[in-house]
């Protein structure tokens, strides 16, 4: 629960890069994730060399920090493994937040960028990776060591008022 209570979104990161282990434990982390009728439509990018990180960063005005990132992830829902494709963003959205958790579990800050469902965002991301028509772009988040005093900390966001037993 830690992870839950700690995870801040982190866009400055140290110029260091993270190890190869821990990409692998993103993706395990994001491949457990709960998904309709155990669909699991996920696939993924993993970005790490600097100029492809800068050419990701102009998926949108907001991406600027992903060039500065030590690695990126971009996840993609495969349109074909789809057998509820209503709830495909639910089951992405799962596994995105495994990574987030995951990340800073393991000492790394991370911030997730919406892909879907802007049809610039995605035409950027399909070109840029040559995708094929049934792999839809669902998100991109960049990871790394955050700078100092820019971690995961606690924030209480609780707010009782927002709380509602048995009726509005």
């Amino acid at each position: 629960m830690e992870a839950i209570f700690n995870r801040r979104s982190v866009r400055k990161y140290k110029d260091k890069p993270v190890e190869k282990e821990k990409v692998i434990k993103l993706l395990k982390a994001a491949m457990q994730a709960p998904s309709a009728g155990n669909q699991q439509p996920w696939e993924f990018i993993v970005v790490q060399e600097k100029d492809n990180l800068k050419e990701l960063s102009k998926v949108s005005s907001f991406a600027k920090f992903v060039e500065d990132a030590a690695v990126a992830i971009v996840l993609l829902s495969d349109e074909e493994r789809l057998k509820y494709p209503e709830n495909w963003q639910q089951d992405m959205g799962a596994a995105a937040e495994n990574i987030l958790l995951e990340a800073t579990d393991l000492g790394l800050g991370g911030v997730w960028l919406g892909v879907a469902p802007f049809e610039d965002r995605e035409e950027h991301l399909k070109d840029m990776f040559l995708l094929n028509d049934n792999l839809r772009p669902y998100c991109v988040i960049a990871l790394g060591y955050p700078v100092e005093g820019l971690g995961n900390k606690f924030i209480d966001r609780y707010d009782e008022k927002r709380v509602h037993f048995e009726k509005i």
